[in-house]
């Protein structure tokens, strides 16, 4: 499956008459003649469904792994980041309004082939490539080249998950690792603050997980919006249910952003009273992040308790593992060294 070429026609869509729908994400946007879908990225040119966003890169930087979150994933290491521009979703706190409210041609962008990645990805010696800042999903095409021009790269998605389920099974063959973002455990809130679908993130989720690709979880902590104890209970349920006790769960701090700036700060004992709530439903791996806790972002071994990652902002020691056992009680954790 090759599309390596800018401002292509794009795939997962079917016509309708002079429309174009796209099959991409659970949106299925009907787009009329030279007009964009949701996303601001895929449009109906000529009657063919073009991803104007091909290469189009807006941001490059070099992060602590940490930072996607991903604490059971090569912890320690830095990971090459890029993001385009647009969203398939509208949430009114996105930190990142900036690239994904943007369409094409409203925000500058530099145009890199996926041989251009792959060879600065060489040249720089970097091994982790993570698609970022914006939805990853939107830009589908470019990853899947990027995928074939280097199967070796360690490809890495931070997701709102809202992907159908059949172009996220071919990213899960070349993908290493995801974070996916549970913006709340309400299907309401999910429409109005974010224009999304609670029940297609889920399904993403899930496919993720049967396709063994490493998966964390991040839910961001609103006061007010979804910080009810038993919204999240029924939230790390379903996790343990649908997923696995061992999926690591971070619960980050909310900062006001974009068309949210009246809410306040999460305060720190929400976080650590929903840290609790996951713990007492018997999730073995749960963290709080955007906020220094004396051991919030520490990770322990769920058998013996013994301290085994400890992570203070992005310094990060790991002190009680030999490879992913923990090295006093032997037992095998699911972090990837």
């Amino acid at each position: 499956m090759a599309f390596i070429n800018p401002n292509l026609e794009g795939s997962h869509y079917h016509s309708e008459g002079e429309d174009v729908v796209c099959d991409l994400c659970p949106h299925h946007c009907r787009i009329s003649p030279d007009h964009f879908g949701v996303c601001k990225s895929r449009k109906n040119h000529g009657g063919k469904l073009v991803a104007y966003n091909y290469g189009r890169v807006s941001t490059m930087a070099v992060d602590p792994i940490e930072k996607k979150p991903l604490y059971h994933y090569h912890p320690g290491t830095s990971i090459f980041s890029l993001g385009s521009i647009g969203c398939n979703m509208h949430c009114e706190y996105c930190q990142n309004y900036s690239i994904s409210m943007s369409p094409i041609g409203k925000k500058r962008t530099t145009y890199k082939s996926p041989s251009d990645i792959v060879a600065f990805c060489r040249q720089q010696d970097y091994r982790q490539i993570a698609f970022t800042y914006n939805e990853p999903a939107i830009w589908y095409e470019y990853i899947c080249d990027i995928m074939e021009v280097d199967p070796e790269l360690d490809i890495v998605l931070v997701s709102n998950g809202m992907i159908s389920e059949d172009p996220l099974n071919r990213l899960c063959k070349g993908i290493s690792a995801a974070n996916v973002d549970i913006k709340s455990f309400d299907e309401e809130f999910y429409r109005k603050i974010c224009g999304g679908r609670l029940d297609s993130v889920l399904s993403a989720c899930e496919t993720i997980y049967e396709n063994k690709v490493h998966l964390e979880l991040t839910y961001l902590v609103i006061p007010g919006h979804n910080d009810d104890p038993e919204l999240v209970r029924h939230f790390v349920r379903w996790a343990k249910d649908h997923l696995d006790p061992g999926v690591p769960i971070h619960f980050t701090r909310f900062h006001p952003d974009y068309k949210m700036m009246d809410l306040r700060l999460t305060p720190v004992d929400t976080l650590l009273k929903l840290k609790s709530v996951a713990e007492d439903e018997g999730m073995r791996y749960v963290y709080v992040g955007n906020v220094m806790t004396e051991d919030g972002s520490n990770t322990y071994c769920p058998e013996c308790g013994q301290l085994l990652i400890r992570r203070m902002g992005f310094k990060v020691d790991l002190v009680g593992l030999e490879g992913n056992r923990c090295s006093l009680c032997k037992h095998r954790t699911n972090i990837i060294v």
